[in-house]
């Protein structure tokens, strides 16, 4: 992988299969149409880089920091994104389908008809976040912040809301059930009277 990125003079990178990236500088490069199956990005440099249309199975990218990096049409399947950062970046129409993103960070990020399937959002923080017809189903927020971020429209009904943070301003408006409703008038310190 290595030898051939040093190839692309125009720094695009397209139709792959890929399994090992090893320290690399992937800076300023577009993966279009690619496939990473199994892939650590743990040495690989990834700022301003680009995925469009590229499937992420079994892969790692924990710990890893994008700056202004730009996500299009891509899908994760059980992909490890432990304190995954991506401040104010922009993805639009990915899915994460059984992705773990514990202690990961989205804040000032805008996040267009991303769907979290089945997903540990756990200790996550979505501040000042611009989510638009985002989907959450069957999802963890242990401990997760919204802050400063709107959720009118988005429905939680098959997530577990235990634990999240948020202020007034986000949860106004969000589509939530009944248990979770008792829940947060809990979190916002009212207390319901039993008759």
């Amino acid at each position: 992988m290595e030898k051939l990125l040093r190839n692309y003079e125009e720094e695009d990178v397209l139709n792959l299969e890929i399994d090992f990236i090893s320290e690399i500088n992937l800076n300023n490069v577009t993966f279009k149409n690619c496939t990473f199956h199994g892939v650590f990005f743990d040495k690989a440099s990834l700022s301003k880089v680009d995925f469009v249309e590229c499937n992420f199975i079994n892969c790692d990218l924990s710990n890893k920091e994008f700056e202004e990096a730009y996500f299009l049409k891509n899908t994760f399947n059980n992909c490890r994104m432990l304190g995954f950062s991506y401040l104010d970046g922009y993805l639009e129409k990915i899915k994460f389908k059984d992705c773990s993103f514990v202690y990961s960070n989205f804040s000032g990020s805008k996040l267009k008809e991303v769907i979290f399937d089945n997903c540990d959002l756990s200790s996550g923080s979505f501040i000042s976040s611009n989510l638009k017809k985002c989907e959450f189903d069957e999802c963890i927020f242990g401990k997760c912040e919204f802050n400063n971020t709107s959720l009118k429209g988005i429905d939680f009904s098959t997530s577990n809301l235990d634990g999240i943070v948020c202020d007034l301003f986000s949860i106004k408006g969000m589509i939530i059930d009944s248990y979770q409703a008792h829940h947060l008038v809990n979190m916002l310190g009212v207390k319901i009277k039993e008759f």
